[in-house]
Formats: structure tokens, C-alpha cells, sequence
């Protein structure tokens, strides 16, 4: 059974920083891109950070790039993602997925086939 499980989040104050894990279980990383997708009230998801493990392949939102940093582990079937300097604007859900990640006109784009629970990050000011 594919599982993923986001956690690491919590409460910071705005500048300081994060780690999230996902855990995932069911499936070799190396056959799956992992994305970070977040989505605060009112707003929709948005796609945040991926990671390809069979190529090194990293992806990043405009908003977090410079920030923001995603790694894996493969021996401990876990990606990582850091967050430095936090701003309020960062407060969301924060999801782990698995499926695919690539380079379209733009940025980048995605396509997941599972979802892990989320994990909430709150930016205070």
C-alpha cells in the first residue's frame, strides 16, 4: 500500500525556519517524483517544490525560490523540504504527493497520483 505522511510543522515566527519530512512507504522513490503543494485559506493549491530522484531533477514555485530546499533521502525513504526565511504569505497546508514532475512553457508542471495528510505551517508576524 503506497503511504506518504507529511510532518514537521508548527508555528514560527516570520524569518525563522521549518523542516517538513514526508515519510513515504509502499513504493521506490526512485520511481516517483515527490511534490510539496500547500494550499492557505481561501486560496487554491498551489504546487511548491518537486523532486525526481531517478534524475536529480528539482522544481520550485517563483514565490520560495532561494528559500526554499528539497532533498531526499532514499535509504530512509523520505524527502525533505527547508524552509528559510518564513514570511506570513507561507501559512498554509502544507501536502506531500507522489507521481511525476516536469518542465512545461513557464515552470513547471505536475501530475499525482497519491496524496498524504497534511501538515500545517503558520507564519506569525
Amino acid at each position: 500500500e503506497v503511504q506518504l505522511q507529511a510532518s514537521g510543522g508548527g508555528l514560527v515566527q516570520a524569518g525563522g525556519s521549518l523542516r517538513l519530512s514526508c515519510a513515504t512507504s509502499g513504493f521506490n522513490l526512485d520511481d516517483y517524483a515527490i511534490g510539496w503543494f500547500r494550499q492557505a485559506p481561501g486560496k487554491e493549491r498551489e504546487g511548491v517544490s518537486c523532486i525526481s530522484s531517478s534524475d536529480g531533477s528539482t522544481y520550485y514555485a517563483d514565490s520560495v525560490k532561494g528559500r526554499f530546499t528539497i532533498s531526499s533521502d532514499n535509504a530512509k525513504n523520505t524527502v525533505y523540504l527547508q524552509m528559510n526565511s518564513l514570511k506570513p504569505e507561507d501559512t498554509a497546508v502544507y501536502y506531500c504527493a507522489a507521481g511525476y514532475c516536469t518542465v512545461v512553457p513557464g515552470g513547471w508542471g505536475y501530475g499525482m497520483d497519491y496524496w498524504g495528510k497534511g501538515t500545517l505551517v503558520t507564519v506569525s508576524s
